[in-house]
């Protein structure tokens, strides 16, 4: 008897090759995901490899190992709310009026100002919120409200609450709530709770990304911490060996290494864009419960002490590993960047920032399109950096001074100063130590005509900005 030959199946075989070139270019075609953590008041240099802080932060090494350090990263105003709308509309407050720190039941962010999520809902993404909304906490508002199909945390700072140092009868006339989903987790947040937010937060955002691995999604992480009242859970307590700011600067740590653990273990890690900075510069006033920045002031200034922010971006494949970059550019560019490699609209009523990928990605030849990036502190227009990076302008304007740290969880006293026009180079003097304005006339007159054309635009109650000299 003659022995059966094994002849392939052709028609299998050609359906095979057929199904499989389908789903290399499904892979290949799939929109990015999105992993933003935004932490609340870190400073600039409270991590490894941007400082040298007495703990270590061995998960955003590794980040920056992974990917690209942004060294002149800014937001526009070092203040809660306003930094985050910023943020999640790529609109500068004098366009949204999203000014300072929301309280409870406050309004917030208009609706006619459309959030990262609700643009990138219409193109296919799946959109958790977890941490730390702070953009409105009235009905219509809320995260759930506003283009998030999951949310987990707290609608504004964990300040805000009956133990606050300050004004506790004020802000212990409503309970701080965690919420879960439009529901009330824990209606009245008390000590034992607030250890537990970076986990919770933790284990939340890893459980989205692991139920949503089969379609793009965007996952945003605004950590609470470390703003005061600073809390950590057990496993962190003394671990850092450098107090309890230490230690909660640990738990972040390794909350974003689970999150980047979650990506590879769900096969994500090639397709994701991760974006790691703060809404602001430290409160220094709180001295050994607040973080440290090189530059001048802190938050709730608009130097950069208060509006630079440390900040890593990993793409696999399209952002050069352990590279680091002194380009300029700022919170509000990250709705439009990701708005267009996601193929989503953008909203008909416009947004302050540009689309800065190649900016992100080392294209040497691509210059930032926008002439500046504003700079205000509550309702104020203080001035601008250019979006070269080259100039900051300030106009005259008030601000806050610390003159001694607190300790231990209570504030220490500010002094108020304040300074007229001034011109800083910013190559030559990151610090803004040494006012220009005089020696750069020209330069002088033509970014002050910049920002009293902006004034007369979004703060036509300002008094104009006039400069001769």
């Amino acid at each position: 008897m003659r022995p059966r030959l094994l002849t392939p199946k052709i028609p299998a075989l050609i359906s095979l090759l057929f199904v499989l070139g389908l789903l290399a270019a499904t892979a290949a075609e799939r929109k990015p995901n999105v992993v933003i953590m935004f932490l609340d008041d870190s400073g600039w240099a409270d991590f490894h490899p941007f400082g040298n802080p007495p703990y270590a932060t061995p998960n955003v090494e590794q980040l920056a190992k992974d990917g690209c350090r942004f060294n002149n990263f800014y937001v526009p105003q070092a203040v809660c709310s306003a930094s985050r709308a910023a943020l999640m509309t790529g609109c500068f407050p004098g366009r949204t009026k999203v000014f300072g720190a929301h309280g409870p039941k406050a309004g917030g962010l208009d609706p006619k100002f459309a959030t990262l999520a609700e643009i990138l809902k219409p193109a296919g993404y799946a959109t958790g919120c977890f941490g730390k909304w702070h953009l409105g906490d009235a009905e219509g508002r809320r995260p759930l409200d506003r283009g998030f199909d999951e949310n987990v945390g707290i609608m504004y700072s964990n300040d805000m609450w009956k133990n606050h140092p300050g004004n506790p009868k004020h802000w212990g006339k409503y309970p701080l709530i965690w919420w879960d989903n439009g529901e009330h987790k824990v209606p009245e947040v008390d000590h034992e709770h607030q250890k537990e937010f970076t986990k919770w937060i933790t284990e939340a955002a890893v459980d989205f990304i692991t139920r949503h691995k089969d379609e793009p999604f965007l996952c945003y992480i605004p950590h609470p911490q470390p703003h005061v009242p600073l809390y950590t859970s057990k496993a962190f307590e003394g671990k850092s060996g450098a107090g309890l700011y230490g230690d909660v600067m640990m738990e972040l740590d390794w909350s974003l290494g689970q999150v980047v653990k979650a990506l590879k273990d769900n096969g994500l890690e090639d397709g994701t864009i991760v974006i790691f900075t703060s809404d602001n510069g430290p409160w220094i006033s709180y001295g050994d419960h607040a973080g440290a920045t090189p530059f001048r002031e802190a938050k709730g200034t608009s130097f950069d002490g208060g509006c630079r922010s440390a900040c890593i971006v990993k793409s696999p494949g399209e952002i050069k590993p352990g590279s680091t970059s002194t380009a300029t550019w700022c919170s509000v560019d990250v709705v439009p960047t990701i708005a267009k490699l996601a193929g989503a609209k953008l909203p008909e009523s416009g947004v302050d920032g540009h689309d800065v990928w190649p900016l992100l990605t080392g294209d040497a030849s691509f210059e930032n399109p926008i002439p500046f990036y504003e700079q205000t502190i509550g309702g104020d227009f203080q001035g601008f950096i250019t979006g070269d990076g080259a100039w900051k302008l300030h106009v005259p304007h008030g601000y806050r001074s610390l003159k001694s740290p607190g300790k231990n969880g209570l504030p220490g006293p500010y002094m108020q100063k304040r300074i007229g026009y001034a011109l800083f180079d910013m190559n030559k003097d990151p610090h803004e130590t040494v006012n220009v304005i005089e020696q750069h006339a020209e330069v002088g007159k033509r970014l002050v005509e910049l920002a009293e054309a902006h004034r007369k635009e979004f703060f036509p109650k300002k008094a104009a900005f006039e400069w001769a000299h």
